[in-house]
């Protein structure tokens, strides 16, 4: 990546917005479709571009640290947190741990859950070999409990949107979980069965990423918007303001 790859304004092309930095934070809306660190795939990441946007901003030799403290799927868009020293990475991931790192989000569904707003717990299995996950009973070998609360919002179209609030960070965690009641996310390929379709988007957003700064203390909290477009505009705008400013 070259200097012209990259603007003056801590915006990496392509479109990545710095929602707020500082010697210890760095808050950012990740694209979809970008994966957060590197993968099999080889495709531009996150991590990767963000590294090296510091690296030529701060004109910084060498390595530059930055620290991931949690990730999205890589069709997952939305607000993320960044640690830029190592002190910051381990007392936000303490965060992680102890649960005082707020996550939100929305998503849009296949059909309206029966309940319109509860808590799911399951047990979820990862297989490493096909990066896929699937709900197994409790005390399965290698599984993990996943706790979720989501409400609906709005309806329309057949489909559903909904608030979610994650008590867990499993991976594929609300995908799985939201397969599991009948009601897969809007264009996931991977646990959507025959209700999405090739080159639908996984309507699944991070709305607000927020914790504890790792020096100061002092709460933090960083949102971002889903993209105008459908399924997001079946909903407006003011939908996702409220949920962001009810949990602020």
């Amino acid at each position: 990546m070259n200097q012209d790859e990259l603007t003056r304004h801590g915006h990496v092309r392509p479109n990545i917005p710095v929602l707020y930095e500082d010697n210890h934070v760095l808050a950012v809306v990740k694209p979809v479709n970008v994966p957060t660190q590197e993968d099999a795939s080889g495709d531009p990441d996150l991590l990767s571009l963000l590294k090296e946007d510091l690296k030529i901003r701060h004109n910084k030799p060498g390595n530059v640290f930055l620290g991931l403290v949690h990730r999205l799927d890589r069709p997952v868009g939305g607000a993320m947190i960044f640690a830029k020293t190592s002190k910051a990475a381990s007392r936000l991931s303490e965060s992680v741990r102890s649960r005082h790192f707020h996550k939100l989000y929305t998503a849009v569904l296949n059909g309206v859950p029966t309940a319109l707003q509860g808590r799911l717990t399951h047990y979820l299995l990862k297989d490493n070999r096909t990066n896929t996950v699937k709900t197994v009973r409790p005390g399965t070998d290698g599984a993990k409990e996943a706790i979720l609360e989501y409400r609906v919002i709005g309806q329309a179209a057949g489909l559903s949107l909904v608030e979610i609030k994650l008590h867990t960070g499993r991976s594929h965690q609300i995908r799985v979980q939201m397969q599991a009641i009948g009601c897969p996310l809007y264009g996931d390929q991977k646990y959507g069965g025959n209700l999405s379709r090739p080159g639908q988007q996984l309507a699944l957003w991070s709305l607000l990423a927020g914790a504890p700064h790792p020096v100061t203390k002092e709460a933090m909290s960083f949102h971002s918007l889903p993209p105008v477009q459908f399924p997001w505009n079946e909903w407006p705008l003011s939908l996702y303001e409220n949920m962001i400013t009810s949990e602020n």
